[in-house]
Protein backbone atom coordinates (compact mmCIF):
# COMPACT_ATOMS: atom_id res chain seq x y z
CA UNK A 1 0.00 0.00 0.00
CA UNK A 2 1.44 3.81 -0.99
CA UNK A 3 2.20 6.42 1.33
CA UNK A 4 -0.63 8.45 0.83
CA UNK A 5 1.31 11.47 2.82
CA UNK A 6 4.01 11.34 -0.22
CA UNK A 7 1.49 11.99 -3.32
CA UNK A 8 -1.43 14.50 -4.45
CA UNK A 9 -2.56 12.48 -6.95
CA UNK A 10 -5.74 10.58 -6.28
CA UNK A 11 -6.21 6.76 -8.22
CA UNK A 12 -8.40 4.48 -8.13
CA UNK A 13 -5.99 1.06 -7.66
CA UNK A 14 -8.79 -1.82 -8.30
CA UNK A 15 -9.88 -3.64 -11.21
CA UNK A 16 -13.53 -3.18 -10.96
CA UNK A 17 -14.47 -0.91 -14.52
CA UNK A 18 -17.47 0.34 -13.04
CA UNK A 19 -18.67 3.63 -14.88
CA UNK A 20 -19.15 5.93 -11.98
CA UNK A 21 -22.39 6.85 -11.42
CA UNK A 22 -24.33 8.59 -8.73
CA UNK A 23 -27.83 7.85 -6.97
CA UNK A 24 -29.18 11.16 -5.58
CA UNK A 25 -31.75 10.52 -2.67
CA UNK A 26 -33.24 12.67 -0.91
CA UNK A 27 -36.37 12.50 1.74
CA UNK A 28 -38.20 14.03 4.32
CA UNK A 29 -40.99 12.97 6.57
CA UNK A 30 -43.08 13.27 3.83
CA UNK A 31 -41.62 12.57 0.70
CA UNK A 32 -38.71 10.54 -0.77
CA UNK A 33 -37.11 11.32 -4.42
CA UNK A 34 -34.25 9.22 -6.55
CA UNK A 35 -32.21 11.32 -9.33
CA UNK A 36 -29.79 9.15 -11.47
CA UNK A 37 -26.67 10.87 -12.60
CA UNK A 38 -23.07 10.70 -14.11
CA UNK A 39 -21.72 13.29 -12.60
CA UNK A 40 -22.18 15.85 -9.54
CA UNK A 41 -22.18 18.84 -11.07
CA UNK A 42 -25.54 19.31 -11.37
CA UNK A 43 -25.89 18.88 -7.72
CA UNK A 44 -28.44 21.53 -5.92
CA UNK A 45 -27.93 22.42 -2.27
CA UNK A 46 -30.95 21.18 0.21
CA UNK A 47 -33.44 23.77 0.30
CA UNK A 48 -35.55 22.76 3.29
CA UNK A 49 -33.62 22.50 6.20
CA UNK A 50 -35.05 18.93 7.47
CA UNK A 51 -34.59 17.46 4.21
CA UNK A 52 -31.94 14.45 4.60
CA UNK A 53 -29.42 13.32 1.84
CA UNK A 54 -28.05 10.02 0.78
CA UNK A 55 -25.59 10.11 -2.29
CA UNK A 56 -24.91 6.31 -3.38
CA UNK A 57 -22.21 6.15 -5.38
CA UNK A 58 -21.34 3.09 -7.58
CA UNK A 59 -18.33 3.00 -9.12
CA UNK A 60 -14.75 4.40 -7.94
CA UNK A 61 -12.68 4.72 -11.60
CA UNK A 62 -13.56 8.41 -12.05
CA UNK A 63 -11.54 9.72 -8.84
CA UNK A 64 -12.39 13.23 -9.93
CA UNK A 65 -15.99 12.97 -9.63
CA UNK A 66 -15.58 11.01 -6.06
CA UNK A 67 -13.22 14.11 -4.83
CA UNK A 68 -16.10 16.45 -5.93
CA UNK A 69 -18.85 14.62 -3.76
CA UNK A 70 -16.58 14.64 -0.97
CA UNK A 71 -15.29 17.70 -1.47
CA UNK A 72 -18.51 19.44 -0.97
CA UNK A 73 -19.37 17.48 2.08
CA UNK A 74 -16.43 18.56 3.68
CA UNK A 75 -14.52 15.63 3.24
CA UNK A 76 -10.72 15.94 3.86
CA UNK A 77 -8.53 14.52 0.98
CA UNK A 78 -6.68 12.05 3.03
CA UNK A 79 -10.28 10.01 3.62
CA UNK A 80 -10.86 10.48 -0.19
CA UNK A 81 -7.42 8.63 -0.83
CA UNK A 82 -8.42 5.87 1.40
CA UNK A 83 -12.39 5.69 -0.17
CA UNK A 84 -10.32 4.99 -3.98
CA UNK A 85 -7.60 3.27 -1.83
CA UNK A 86 -9.52 -0.97 -2.40
CA UNK A 87 -6.38 -2.42 -0.25
CA UNK A 88 -7.16 -0.40 2.78
CA UNK A 89 -8.19 -2.26 5.88
CA UNK A 90 -11.17 -1.98 7.53
CA UNK A 91 -11.61 0.70 9.82
CA UNK A 92 -13.59 3.88 11.63
CA UNK A 93 -12.80 6.85 11.59
CA UNK A 94 -14.69 9.72 14.07
CA UNK A 95 -13.84 13.65 13.39
CA UNK A 96 -16.11 16.68 14.39
CA UNK A 97 -17.85 16.69 11.12
CA UNK A 98 -18.36 13.29 9.92
CA UNK A 99 -18.06 9.26 11.07
CA UNK A 100 -16.29 7.42 8.31
CA UNK A 101 -16.44 3.77 7.79
CA UNK A 102 -14.56 1.74 5.51
CA UNK A 103 -15.42 -2.55 4.95
CA UNK A 104 -16.72 -4.91 2.04
CA UNK A 105 -19.27 -6.58 1.30
CA UNK A 106 -18.46 -10.19 1.02
CA UNK A 107 -20.43 -12.15 -1.73
CA UNK A 108 -19.52 -15.67 -2.61
CA UNK A 109 -16.10 -15.66 -3.83
CA UNK A 110 -16.63 -11.60 -4.87
CA UNK A 111 -15.66 -8.88 -2.27
CA UNK A 112 -16.71 -5.34 -2.86
CA UNK A 113 -15.56 -2.50 -1.30
CA UNK A 114 -17.68 0.02 0.24
CA UNK A 115 -17.26 3.45 2.06
CA UNK A 116 -19.39 4.93 4.45
CA UNK A 117 -19.44 8.60 5.44
CA UNK A 118 -22.07 10.09 7.72
CA UNK A 119 -22.87 13.91 9.01
CA UNK A 120 -25.42 16.25 10.04
CA UNK A 121 -27.93 15.35 7.32
CA UNK A 122 -26.21 13.55 4.84
CA UNK A 123 -24.69 10.23 4.10
CA UNK A 124 -22.29 8.94 1.74
CA UNK A 125 -22.18 5.21 0.36
CA UNK A 126 -19.53 4.34 -2.39
CA UNK A 127 -19.93 0.91 -3.77
CA UNK A 128 -16.63 -0.70 -6.05
CA UNK A 129 -18.91 -2.30 -8.47
CA UNK A 130 -22.39 -2.33 -9.52
CA UNK A 131 -24.45 -3.72 -6.61
CA UNK A 132 -27.65 -4.02 -5.73
CA UNK A 133 -26.31 -4.35 -1.78
CA UNK A 134 -28.53 -1.53 -0.35
CA UNK A 135 -31.21 -2.10 -2.52
CA UNK A 136 -33.55 -2.68 0.55
CA UNK A 137 -32.67 0.11 2.42
CA UNK A 138 -33.57 2.37 -0.50
CA UNK A 139 -36.83 -0.02 -0.42
CA UNK A 140 -37.43 0.95 3.36
CA UNK A 141 -36.96 4.72 2.93
CA UNK A 142 -39.27 4.81 -0.37
CA UNK A 143 -41.81 3.07 1.41
CA UNK A 144 -41.18 4.76 4.77
CA UNK A 145 -41.03 1.09 7.08
CA UNK A 146 -40.56 2.16 10.74
CA UNK A 147 -41.19 5.94 10.23
CA UNK A 148 -37.18 6.05 8.74
CA UNK A 149 -37.39 9.20 7.04
CA UNK A 150 -38.40 10.92 10.00
CA UNK A 151 -35.45 9.90 11.56
CA UNK A 152 -31.73 11.34 11.50
CA UNK A 153 -29.04 10.84 9.48
CA UNK A 154 -27.66 8.60 12.24
CA UNK A 155 -30.06 5.81 11.93
CA UNK A 156 -29.77 5.36 7.99
CA UNK A 157 -25.87 5.16 9.11
CA UNK A 158 -27.06 2.63 11.55
CA UNK A 159 -28.60 0.53 9.39
CA UNK A 160 -26.33 0.52 6.41
CA UNK A 161 -23.93 -0.64 9.01
CA UNK A 162 -26.60 -3.23 10.39
CA UNK A 163 -26.37 -4.81 6.79
CA UNK A 164 -23.41 -5.49 6.73
CA UNK A 165 -23.06 -7.21 9.81
CA UNK A 166 -26.16 -9.23 8.96
CA UNK A 167 -23.83 -10.16 5.51
CA UNK A 168 -21.14 -11.07 7.62
CA UNK A 169 -23.27 -13.05 9.76
CA UNK A 170 -24.80 -14.85 6.86
CA UNK A 171 -21.08 -15.63 5.43
CA UNK A 172 -19.48 -16.89 8.77
CA UNK A 173 -22.87 -18.83 9.33
CA UNK A 174 -22.47 -20.49 5.56
CA UNK A 175 -18.45 -21.21 6.22
CA UNK A 176 -19.78 -22.94 9.59
CA UNK A 177 -22.41 -24.80 7.82
CA UNK A 178 -19.86 -26.47 5.32
CA UNK A 179 -17.49 -27.06 7.47
CA UNK A 180 -19.65 -29.52 9.30
CA UNK A 181 -20.40 -30.88 6.09
CA UNK A 182 -16.97 -31.93 5.82
CA UNK A 183 -16.58 -32.80 9.46
CA UNK A 184 -19.46 -35.88 8.72
CA UNK A 185 -17.67 -36.48 5.26
CA UNK A 186 -14.06 -37.19 7.27
CA UNK A 187 -15.91 -38.56 10.17
CA UNK A 188 -17.53 -41.27 7.39
CA UNK A 189 -13.84 -41.49 6.11
CA UNK A 190 -15.38 -40.44 2.89
CA UNK A 191 -12.74 -41.35 -0.09
CA UNK A 192 -13.13 -37.37 -1.07
CA UNK A 193 -10.51 -36.65 -3.13
CA UNK A 194 -11.28 -32.80 -2.83
CA UNK A 195 -11.50 -32.87 0.68
CA UNK A 196 -8.34 -31.09 0.37
CA UNK A 197 -8.96 -28.30 -2.22
CA UNK A 198 -12.18 -27.32 -0.30
CA UNK A 199 -10.37 -26.93 3.27
CA UNK A 200 -8.18 -24.44 1.78
CA UNK A 201 -11.25 -22.84 -0.04
CA UNK A 202 -13.35 -22.42 3.26
CA UNK A 203 -9.98 -21.31 4.81
CA UNK A 204 -9.47 -18.59 2.49
CA UNK A 205 -13.21 -17.17 2.88
CA UNK A 206 -12.46 -17.52 6.41
CA UNK A 207 -9.23 -15.36 6.41
CA UNK A 208 -11.23 -12.78 4.41
CA UNK A 209 -14.09 -12.56 6.52
CA UNK A 210 -11.32 -11.98 9.65
CA UNK A 211 -9.59 -9.24 7.61
CA UNK A 212 -12.77 -7.61 7.27
CA UNK A 213 -14.40 -7.67 10.71
CA UNK A 214 -11.75 -7.62 13.12
CA UNK A 215 -10.80 -4.29 12.61
CA UNK A 216 -14.10 -3.03 12.54
CA UNK A 217 -14.80 -4.74 16.12
CA UNK A 218 -11.89 -2.98 17.45
CA UNK A 219 -12.65 0.88 16.15
CA UNK A 220 -16.34 0.94 16.16
CA UNK A 221 -16.69 1.54 19.67
CA UNK A 222 -14.93 4.91 19.13
CA UNK A 223 -18.24 6.29 17.28
CA UNK A 224 -20.03 5.42 20.38
CA UNK A 225 -17.99 7.58 22.47
CA UNK A 226 -17.14 10.57 20.23
CA UNK A 227 -18.65 13.69 21.83
CA UNK A 228 -18.90 15.30 17.94
CA UNK A 229 -22.79 15.16 18.18
CA UNK A 230 -23.21 13.18 15.13
CA UNK A 231 -24.72 10.31 16.77
CA UNK A 232 -27.93 11.34 18.80
CA UNK A 233 -28.58 9.59 22.28
CA UNK A 234 -31.95 8.44 21.12
CA UNK A 235 -30.15 6.51 18.25
CA UNK A 236 -27.53 5.27 20.57
CA UNK A 237 -29.35 1.76 21.10
CA UNK A 238 -29.40 1.22 17.35
CA UNK A 239 -25.68 1.70 17.56
CA UNK A 240 -25.09 -0.57 20.28
CA UNK A 241 -27.15 -3.24 18.64
CA UNK A 242 -25.26 -3.31 15.72
CA UNK A 243 -22.09 -3.79 17.99
CA UNK A 244 -23.28 -6.75 19.79
CA UNK A 245 -23.93 -8.28 16.13
CA UNK A 246 -20.43 -7.50 15.46
CA UNK A 247 -19.61 -9.11 18.44
CA UNK A 248 -21.62 -11.98 17.45
CA UNK A 249 -19.85 -12.69 14.19
CA UNK A 250 -16.49 -12.60 15.82
CA UNK A 251 -17.48 -15.49 18.04
CA UNK A 252 -18.52 -17.43 14.91
CA UNK A 253 -15.07 -16.65 13.22
CA UNK A 254 -13.60 -17.37 16.32
CA UNK A 255 -15.43 -21.01 15.93
CA UNK A 256 -14.37 -21.43 12.23
CA UNK A 257 -11.28 -20.91 12.84
CA UNK A 258 -11.27 -24.13 15.64
CA UNK A 259 -13.47 -25.75 13.45
CA UNK A 260 -11.09 -25.24 10.60
CA UNK A 261 -8.00 -26.51 12.59
CA UNK A 262 -10.04 -29.52 14.31
CA UNK A 263 -10.64 -30.55 10.55
CA UNK A 264 -6.97 -30.16 9.15
CA UNK A 265 -5.69 -32.31 11.73
CA UNK A 266 -8.99 -34.81 11.32
CA UNK A 267 -8.12 -34.67 7.71
CA UNK A 268 -4.00 -35.76 8.21
CA UNK A 269 -5.15 -38.06 10.83
CA UNK A 270 -7.10 -40.12 7.98
CA UNK A 271 -4.79 -39.65 5.42
CA UNK A 272 -2.16 -41.38 7.89
CA UNK A 273 -4.58 -44.21 8.43
CA UNK A 274 -5.48 -44.69 4.48
CA UNK A 275 -1.90 -45.14 3.86
CA UNK A 276 -1.13 -47.42 7.15
CA UNK A 277 -3.89 -49.07 5.55
CA UNK A 278 -2.47 -49.34 2.09
CA UNK A 279 1.03 -50.47 3.86
CA UNK A 280 -0.44 -52.86 5.88
CA UNK A 281 -2.09 -54.53 2.83
CA UNK A 282 1.30 -54.24 0.94
CA UNK A 283 3.15 -56.13 4.27
CA UNK A 284 0.41 -58.50 3.64
CA UNK A 285 1.07 -59.73 0.39
CA UNK A 286 4.65 -58.83 0.48
CA UNK A 287 4.59 -61.63 3.55
CA UNK A 288 2.55 -64.35 1.62
CA UNK A 289 5.44 -64.35 -1.22
CA UNK A 290 8.26 -64.21 0.61
CA UNK A 291 8.53 -68.15 1.80
CA UNK A 292 6.85 -68.45 -2.30
CA UNK A 293 9.65 -66.48 -3.39
CA UNK A 294 12.29 -68.94 -1.41
CA UNK A 295 10.75 -71.97 -2.61
CA UNK A 296 11.14 -71.02 -6.27
CA UNK A 297 14.28 -69.80 -5.76
CA UNK A 298 15.85 -73.05 -4.38
CA UNK A 299 13.68 -75.36 -7.18
CA UNK A 300 15.28 -72.85 -9.15
CA UNK A 301 19.04 -73.51 -8.43
CA UNK A 302 21.12 -75.70 -10.97
CA UNK A 303 22.27 -78.69 -8.90
CA UNK A 304 22.68 -81.35 -10.77
CA UNK A 305 21.43 -84.04 -7.87
CA UNK A 306 17.93 -82.43 -7.07
CA UNK A 307 15.47 -85.38 -6.19
CA UNK A 308 12.67 -83.45 -6.86
CA UNK A 309 13.96 -82.85 -10.33
CA UNK A 310 13.07 -86.70 -11.03
CA UNK A 311 10.08 -86.99 -9.66
CA UNK A 312 6.69 -87.55 -12.40
CA UNK A 313 5.12 -85.33 -9.97
CA UNK A 314 7.39 -83.17 -9.07
CA UNK A 315 5.88 -79.96 -10.49
CA UNK A 316 2.23 -80.68 -9.25
CA UNK A 317 4.00 -81.04 -5.91
CA UNK A 318 5.78 -77.70 -5.89
CA UNK A 319 2.63 -76.38 -6.70
CA UNK A 320 0.79 -78.00 -4.28
CA UNK A 321 3.56 -76.94 -1.56
CA UNK A 322 3.12 -72.78 -2.64
CA UNK A 323 -0.65 -73.10 -2.34
CA UNK A 324 -0.27 -74.94 0.87
CA UNK A 325 2.40 -72.29 1.94
CA UNK A 326 0.48 -69.29 0.51
CA UNK A 327 -2.87 -70.32 2.18
CA UNK A 328 -1.69 -70.87 5.61
CA UNK A 329 0.10 -67.40 5.60
CA UNK A 330 -3.30 -66.27 4.42
CA UNK A 331 -5.07 -67.23 7.21
CA UNK A 332 -2.75 -66.75 9.80
CA UNK A 333 -3.82 -62.95 8.52
CA UNK A 334 -7.16 -63.49 9.06
CA UNK A 335 -6.84 -65.10 12.51
CA UNK A 336 -5.11 -62.27 13.49
CA UNK A 337 -8.31 -59.66 11.53
CA UNK A 338 -5.40 -58.39 9.60
CA UNK A 339 -6.93 -57.17 6.40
Amino acid sequence: MKNNLLTEKLAYNGESRTKTHIHLIRYTAEGFGETLCDDFSTFEPAKDPAEKLWVRVHGLEDAACIQEVCTHFGVDFLAVQDILNVDHPSKVEVSDDYNFLISSIVCHDRVIRVRLIQGCNFVLSFTEGESAFYDGVVEALRNNVLKIRQRTSDYLFSVMINELTANYISIAMSIGDDLEDLESELIAAADSRDVSVRLQNHRRRYMELKRIVLPLKEQYSRMLRSDSGLIREENLPFFNDVNDHLQHVSQLIDGCRETLSSLMDLYTANNDLRMNDIMKRLTIVSTIFIPLTFLVGVWGMNFRYMPELEWHYGYAMAWGVMLVVGLAAYFVFRTKRWR
